[in-house]
């Protein structure tokens, strides 16, 4: 039977299957403790330990991110019309000169990511923050001082879960919540992700592209978040800077004051050494 001879009831019924099918296509699907040993897991296989690893997570919210705009923000951005999903992430970054990228993740933190900023800020130079959505709903202020610094927001998920463990619609609701408290704070989306314990899958890569962020993991890592004395932290970013050199800090899960403490005294020295600290340019797709 044609189409232009089908009851009317029977006609409209298929239209509304066609709009609920391209609905699914086109939409977001809906959406632990953030251990203090962040990198542990990635290093051993273990899983994230830590005195709140048993803390339930909380319960996925319905998410509409890029489902429709925000007001003030436009329509809802369409994904390429060939989506690249790497299948590494970028541990390095390319530069004239002698580039070099501090990131810090797992915040921000009221107690320590201000001394951060205002260090970084004496120094005239620019980071990347991987924030948490659990961290970063009680301090929009803190993302909003972030950005008007000129520093780069990135997303580091909700609560901080290994992802690798968790289901497709998990991934999604921890990275979608954050990318939405983020675009919510600072009026613009995050370009960079990092998936907590550098423990990446082939889903999570996939989310990251299909929400506009590149994947970034590191080259250096400080090891910060064992606090073994604010020296060590020092000397394991000197002797590991290098041209292109990705960085890795915390400014929250657990006391950062050694964190603090240690910017202050390497990031005079990088810079008489001729590094330039900078964040990346958002790589082409």
């Amino acid at each position: 039977m044609k189409n232009d001879q089908m009851p009317p009831r029977r006609r409209a019924l298929l239209r509304g299957a066609v709009v609920v099918g391209l609905a699914t296509v086109t939409g977001c699907g809906a959406e632990a403790e953030r251990s203090t040993a962040p990198h542990r897991a990635a290093a051993t296989g273990a899983p994230p330990a830590g005195p709140q690893a048993a803390r339930a997570a909380k319960p996925a919210q319905p998410s509409a991110y890029r489902l429709q705009p925000m007001a003030g923000y436009g329509p809802p951005r369409a994904l390429p019309a060939k989506l690249r999903v790497r299948r590494k992430p970028i541990l390095r970054m390319d530069g004239r000169g002698r580039p070099l990228v501090l990131t810090f993740d797992d915040g921000p933190d009221p107690r320590y990511t201000p001394d951060i900023l205002r260090t970084l800020r004496e120094h005239d130079v620019r980071a990347m923050f991987f924030v948490c959505g659990e961290m970063a709903v009680d301090n929009q202020d803190l993302l909003r001082e972030m950005l008007d610094d000129g520093h780069v927001i990135g997303n580091h998920t909700w609560s901080h879960p290994q992802l690798t463990r968790m289901t497709k619609g998990a991934i999604r609701d921890e990275i979608e919540r954050t990318c939405e408290v983020i675009e919510d704070a600072t009026g613009e989306p995050p370009a960079w992700f990092r998936a907590p314990y550098g423990a990446w899958n082939r889903t999570a890569f996939r989310i990251g592209a299909e929400l506009g962020m590149e994947p970034l993991a590191w080259t250096v890592d400080s090891l910060d978040w064992t606090e073994p004395g604010t020296s060590t932290i020092i000397r394991r970013i000197k002797s590991g800077a290098a041209p292109g050199v990705v960085v890795l800090s915390h400014d929250a899960g657990g006391n950062r004051s050694q964190t603090v403490a240690a910017l202050r005294s390497y990031l005079p020295d990088l810079l008489d050494e001729g590094y330039r600290i900078t964040v990346p340019r958002r790589y082409a797709r």
